[in-house]
Parts: structure tokens; C-alpha cells; sequence
């Protein structure tokens, strides 16, 4: 009897260990593979995370080559921007050349002043399809925004701070002033003196 139960007793023994040895083994196949799953993620998100990191700096390649040119473009732009007011300025200094290639020989001064209006009305084109306007000053009340008073007479035919006369014409560049117009501006009208009477007539002697 004795011998069967200590058969049992080992039989039990035997069964719990293979039990702790099976949930051992289960154990560390779990924790195997959770590892290698996370080893897997941890490739997954290397390989995104280098992708992204590529697009990125194409990206910012991408930006530095539109920057590039974008800067080129502007400074270009502000370089040659004068270029197309200078391609209407040339027949003008062509008119003036041939003029002046024919000036000694002419004989006919009306037609020397016929040329000249001619490429001043071409130059004054030019100018005006630019946005280049003269200042109408003469008769105006004077404006320092527009006007630069040189000297001041009086004159009573007009109100005071008028512009009696221009010395230099002024001129807008579209809606900015880019010379004021130098002037002669009427007065203020100085106070009439006031006589003494010399009838000393009425006073006693």
C-alpha cells in the first residue's frame, strides 16, 4: 500500500513539474514571438520613417531649386526692367542722330523745327504710355507735395500762395512724384500804410 502511494506521489510530481515545464515552454514562445513581432514593427517603422525622411529632403531640395530660381527671376527682373522704356527711347536718339547728321547742311529752318517737334512728341509718347506725367502747376494753389518755391512777388491779380510762374517743370511717375516743379508764388499782400493826417487845421494854435 505504502509502495502504490509513493508511486502516486512521484506520478504527481512528474505530471507537475511537465506542467511548469510546458507553461515555461508556452511562456517563452509567447514572449518569442511578441518580440519578433516587435521586431517586425520596429523594421516597418524604420523603413516608413526612412521613406518619409526621403521625401522630405527631396521636398526640401525641391524648395531650394524654386528658391533658386524664383530669386534669379526677381533679380533678373529688377536688373532688365528698364529694357522695355529703353526700346522705346531708341527711335528717338535714331530720329536725334540723323538730325544732327544733316544739321550743318540744312538751309531750311522750319524744317529743322518740324523735326524737332517730331521726336518730342515721340519722346513725350514714350514717356506718357510709361505713366510719366508732367505737374500742372502755373495757376494752382502752391502744394508742397508737388511744388518746390524758389521765390515769391507779389501780385494782385491772383490769390496769395499761387503759382505765378514755373522755372522748372515737375513730373509723376504714375501716382509718385519724382520731381517737384520749381515755382514763383505770389505773396501775401502787405498791410497799405496808414497815412497821418497833416490838416492840423481843426487843432488850436
Amino acid at each position: 500500500m505504502k509502495d502504490e502511494n509513493k508511486k502516486i506521489k512521484v506520478d504527481d510530481e512528474k505530471k507537475s513539474e511537465e506542467k511548469i515545464n510546458n507553461e515555461e515552454t508556452a511562456s517563452e514562445q509567447k514572449q518569442e514571438e511578441e518580440a519578433d513581432k516587435r521586431d517586425l514593427r520596429i523594421a516597418e517603422l524604420e523603413k516608413e520613417a526612412a521613406e518619409l525622411k526621403d521625401k522630405f529632403l527631396r521636398k526640401v531640395a525641391e524648395f531650394e531649386n524654386y528658391k533658386r530660381r524664383t530669386e534669379n527671376d526677381q533679380f533678373n527682373l529688377i536688373k532688365y526692367s528698364a529694357a522695355s522704356f529703353i526700346i522705346k527711347l531708341l527711335p528717338v536718339i535714331d530720329d536725334f542722330e540723323r538730325s544732327l547728321d544733316h544739321i550743318e547742311d540744312a538751309k531750311d529752318i522750319d524744317a529743322i523745327k518740324e523735326g524737332l517737334k517730331l521726336i518730342y512728341g515721340k519722346l513725350k509718347k514714350a514717356l506718357d504710355e510709361e505713366g510719366v506725367k508732367k505737374i500742372d502747376a502755373v495757376g494752382k494753389p502752391f502744394d508742397v507735395e508737388y511744388h518746390e518755391a524758389i521765390m515769391q512777388k507779389p501780385d494782385n491779380s491772383v490769390e496769395p500762395h499761387t503759382v505765378l510762374n514755373e522755372v522748372e517743370k515737375g513730373y509723376l511717375y504714375k501716382d509718385k512724384v519724382i520731381r517737384h516743379s520749381k515755382v514763383i508764388v505770389s505773396e501775401e499782400p502787405s498791410e497799405a500804410p496808414v497815412e497821418k493826417n497833416k490838416d492840423n487845421s481843426g487843432k488850436d494854435n
